[in-house]
């Protein structure tokens, strides 16, 4: 390896970009036809998908085994270590976007609507008899009778169970830098069981609301919020279970060391950031 080699890595060609490119045009595709109705729509989602995870699997594969040959130097590690933070960040700012909506919708429109203050003649010409009351199904009653979902069932379950992966994982976190595997290996295997035990009850959370409690995306501006944030923040979770799951597996092949383990923080710091979110949205979303 040569002096500028060793100071900083340059990456040899690859040609995963182009495939995940390819397989997110025919994805995005797919989805455009599907939603407007045609029939090879939901064929081009699935070959698009096909691609796409077929491009991480082996992209990650040549990342990996580049890592294990120690090809990265402390450099690149620096760099990883500023991809994810600036990554995470922009995932906060995606949340902050759906809590500004939130926020929005009780603070400003619904009184608003409702003529409080000043606005008395925008609720006689806008929506006369409309009242500031959350949870709104809008003017008229738009989607129909609903209940909201309460608190202190399968949301506090699971507002339980996430925080418990926390520790669990905080736990496997201790046991690396500490090189015992054996911990390691079983507490991490518990936090991602915790992640999806976690996504199959909001999966019936989801089952009971639109069978039982008429709750849906049309239940106004309450039931838009409600799936919009839970369904995305139950998206990051998935998302983060499969990743628990493949750092888990390197775990067992003897990957990673004490002093050299930035995956395993990545994805540690990736989980503990869908913790603090979800924290945000039992609050604000189904208890206040």
């Amino acid at each position: 390896m040569d002096q500028a080699q060793a100071k900083y890595y340059v990456p040899h060609g690859t040609h995963w970009p182009i495939i995940g490119s390819i397989g997110l045009f025919i994805l995005f595709v797919g989805a455009s036809v599907q939603l407007n109705g045609g029939d090879i729509g939901m064929w081009m989602l699935l070959a698009g998908a096909a691609v796409v995870i077929f491009m991480t699997y082996g992209w990650f594969g040549t990342v990996i085994a580049e890592s294990e040959a120690s090809t990265y130097n402390d450099q690149v590690d620096k760099s990883f270590r500023m991809g994810m933070m600036w990554f995470i960040f922009s995932e906060v700012m995606f949340f902050a976007c759906f809590f500004g909506v939130l926020f929005y919708a009780r603070t400003l429109s619904l009184p608003w609507l409702g003529g409080e203050g000043n606005n008395f003649f925008t609720n006689l010409l806008l929506w006369e008899g409309f009242e500031n009351t959350w949870p709104s199904n809008g003017p008229g009653e738009i989607g129909g009778d609903y209940q909201t979902m309460p608190a202190w069932g399968l949301p506090a379950i699971n507002t339980a169970i996430l925080l418990t992966s926390g520790v669990t994982l905080t736990i496997a976190n201790h046991a690396l830098k500490a090189a015992n595997r054996a911990v390691l290996s079983w507490f991490l295997f518990l936090t991602f069981a915790l992640g999806f035990a976690f996504i199959g009850l909001q999966a019936y959370e989801y089952a009971h609301a639109f069978n039982d409690l008429n709750l849906t995306l049309s239940s106004g501006i309450y039931g838009s919020t409600f799936f919009m944030l839970t369904g995305f923040h139950g998206l990051h979770v998935t998302l983060g279970a499969i990743m628990l799951v493949v750092i888990w597996l390197r775990c067992l092949k003897g990957h990673f060391t004490p002093a050299r383990h930035f995956a395993f923080e990545g994805v540690a710091w990736y989980w503990h950031f869908v913790d603090v979110v979800w924290l945000g949205l039992f609050i604000f979303v189904y208890w206040m």
